[in-house]
């Protein structure tokens, strides 16, 4: 049997590979290989992006409750295999819609369960390190789907990709599975506890609203995949419209370059999360992408473009790396912490699925580089709100002790 720190690793890159076939992957094939518009296009994302959200914070507080963490993540790999084969097999509106519907769903529940999982097999003095180490296996398998998605792209289709999807799913399970059940930590997989301390009484659902942090960082975290999400399909939609035949192979050359950089960012990140802080690390994130969507407008050459996605590597690398354990820090010991995920994937939701809309909308009308600049404006808000308003959560007190009106009177579960 896998040790258990290896077996997650292989959790973490395998998964990346079953998610990481959607999103960009769907988007390309629907503009050049199904000849949607972007209209269309984004309308079917919303709708499903919005379904997602609708369940994002209820399956946090699930997860909290329920212990069975690696059958959630069994399920989601079942659910998003499913997805794939409606998408090769149908890939008309209405079967998109509910492939990418059960997808937004499922996809909903895997990250705050492998968190949840993290969680509950490590101490919170090895934590960032390995949540760092998730990350960067994470972008790892990125990189592994991408060039493999693009060379069975060109040598058969995009539509052909999809077909890898229940492949890599039933390889996810059985990674999770090969981890002990009972070497998970209940309580502490719901940060009720850490480093054997008797853990307390969950927290009500009120400290959601009554954590001021939480909700400033829900907020930034809206702002920032408001900005972000539509950057990586647009460059990519301008690359396919250049090179259709390579379209697939121009994807993933993109998701390559940026993930190359995530990798070591992300360990970097792990590795000094504690020593320097999560707010100055956190700033760098959000400094860069409002020039990363800047420079997209100075040029369509097809080396500038890739060129510049390396800046998503910075970005993207320290805020998936650092978002699970700023909210482990904001949440700890109130037994709350995958509700919260919930809570912030919620926003972060919110901000994807309208900016899919809005920029798909602002192309078809104003052509890329409104869009661009358009998003780069709201990424320097979110820049903004974050810098003036967002603390340091590194020695955060536990909400009991810094809210206590969030845990009196407040509802159970």
């Amino acid at each position: 049997m896998l040790p258990i720190s290896y077996a997650l690793d292989a959790v973490n890159f395998l998964a990346a590979d079953v998610r990481n076939l959607f999103g960009p992957f769907v988007n390309v094939f629907l503009v050049t290989g199904r000849h949607w518009t972007q209209t269309d296009v984004g309308l079917v994302t919303t709708a499903s992006g919005l379904l997602g959200i609708t369940f994002q914070t209820p399956i946090g507080a699930a997860i909290d409750i329920v212990r069975a963490k690696r059958g959630v993540i069994v399920l989601t790999m079942a659910a998003m295999a499913l997805s794939g084969a409606i998408i090769f097999a149908a890939p008309t509106f209405w079967p998109m819609a509910i492939a990418l519907s059960i997808l937004a769903v499922a996809g909903d529940a895997f990250a705050p369960a492998v968190s949840a999982l993290t969680l509950g097999l490590v101490t919170k003095d090895k934590l960032a390190r390995r949540l760092g180490r998730n990350s960067a296996f994470d972008h790892g398998g990125n990189i592994a789907i991408a060039l493999l998605a693009g060379a069975v792209g060109y040598a058969f289709s995009q539509r052909a990709v999809f077909l890898m999807v229940p492949v890599f799913a039933a390889l996810t399970s059985a990674a999770v599975l090969a981890i002990p059940a009972d070497a998970i930590n209940q309580d502490r997989a719901r940060d009720l506890s850490s480093n054997g301390e008797a853990p307390g009484t969950a927290a009500g659902y009120r400290i959601l609203f009554e954590t001021r942090p939480l909700m400033i960082f829900a907020l930034c975290a809206m702002l920032f995949h408001f900005a972000n999400a539509p950057l990586l399909p647009l460059v990519g939609q301008k690359l396919a419209l250049q090179f259709p035949k390579e379209a697939t192979a121009m994807m993933s050359f993109c998701m390559v370059a940026a993930q190359g950089v995530m990798l070591p960012i992300a360990i970097l990140v792990g590795r000094n999360a504690d020593s320097w802080g999560r707010r100055p690390i956190f700033l760098i994130a959000f400094a860069v992408l409002p020039i990363r969507a800047a420079l997209y407008i100075l040029s369509d050459n097809a080396f500038w473009l890739i060129g510049v996605q390396l800046l998503d590597g910075v970005g993207a690398g320290i805020y998936g790396a650092l978002t699970p354990l700023v909210i482990a820090d904001i949440m700890r010991g109130s037994g709350r912490y995958n509700l919260a995920q919930g809570a912030v994937a919620t926003t972060m939701g919110i901000g994807a699925s309208l900016s899919a809309l809005a920029a798909g909308e602002m192309v078809d009308h104003f052509g890329y580089s409104a869009s661009f600049l358009s998003l780069g404006a709201a990424a320097a808000v979110a820049f903004l709100v974050f810098l003036g308003f967002m603390p340091e959560t590194r020695d955060a007190h536990p909400p009991e002790r810094r809210s206590a009106a969030a845990l009196e009177g407040a509802p159970g579960e």
